[in-house]
């Protein structure tokens, strides 16, 4: 009985095989190169034949998909990319380098960034305890589609993965301040403060501190010069006539305890010194 079954699988395997070969026979090479590997089945399916060898199949393909994406003379490799990539995902779901490679390719080879973060937040779904995933995606979103509102949300997933390291938290607080999220930003920079035992992140984080409340600050000035220009007509000539004519309680100083720098003219408000030299 166990001998016919193992029969049986192999005749099926053969079957399947014989009719994917024929598939790929019936394309010209000359139209789509490699076309053998573009046209398996998805991963799913593709594991049926493995007879168990599922991460090796995975590798072998992650192999040759190194090789195929890296020949320049074949210019619509990239259409297939997701697709190789999902499939070497199927076959191994915790097979953690194509997903960090397929992404690097996309952004950097195929200009793909939405397909960088498809091919990661795969990757994130299938492990969630894998920090470098989300770390990697935020990073991206950071500084390639200046997307502070995404990087915030990869960074925060980061984040609340254990082992993830310290600058996720200082890459999160920095780019809710490019949000203009100025709360939480203080709040996070507040406690990478009171945390660190690194003196350079310490005075990272006060520097951070020192922009975040400036730019609170600014926030309170501007909308209590508007109050007083709508009054008025014009803009005051000095912040303490904010406070004189009732708009704010007292006139807010830096984290160093200096005061800011007003311009009647240009209505703007700046700090002293740059949080970076201080």
């Amino acid at each position: 009985m166990k001998k016919a079954t193992i029969l049986l699988i192999l005749v099926v395997s053969l079957v399947l095989f014989a009719g994917l070969k024929l598939k790929t026979d019936a394309v010209a090479r000359y139209q789509v190169p490699g076309s053998s590997i573009i046209y398996i089945p998805s991963g799913k399916s593709l594991t049926y034949v493995t007879f168990g060898y599922n991460s090796l199949m995975a590798d072998l393909v992650y192999l040759w998909a190194i090789q195929y994406f890296s020949d320049q003379t074949i210019w619509e490799r990239f259409d297939y990319l997701d697709h190789i990539f999902s499939i070497i995902a199927e076959l191994d779901p915790q097979y953690l380098d194509p997903y960090e490679i397929g992404a690097l390719i996309a952004v950097y080879d195929a200009k793909d960034l939405d397909l960088a973060f498809t091919i990661l937040d795969r990757g994130l779904e299938k492990n969630p305890t894998q920090w470098i995933l989300p770390l990697q995606a935020g990073h991206f979103a950071q500084m390639l589609a200046k997307n502070y509102e995404a990087a915030q949300k990869y960074y925060k997933k980061t984040m609340e993965i254990e082992g993830a390291p310290d600058i996720a938290q200082r890459l999160y607080a920095n780019a809710v301040f490019r949000i203009s999220d100025y709360k939480t930003a203080w709040q996070n920079w507040l406690e990478i403060y009171e945390t660190a035992t690194d003196e350079r992140v310490i005075k990272i984080a006060s520097n951070h501190l020192y922009r975040t409340k400036a730019a609170m600050d600014f926030e309170t000035l501007k909308s209590a010069i508007e109050l007083y220009k709508n009054k008025y007509g014009r803009a005051p000539d000095d912040l303490r006539q904010l406070v004189s004519d009732g708009f704010i309680t007292a006139v807010p100083k830096d984290l160093d305890g200096e005061d800011y720098l007003y311009n009647p003219e240009t209505e703007t408000i700046t700090t002293r010194i740059s949080p970076w030299k201080r």
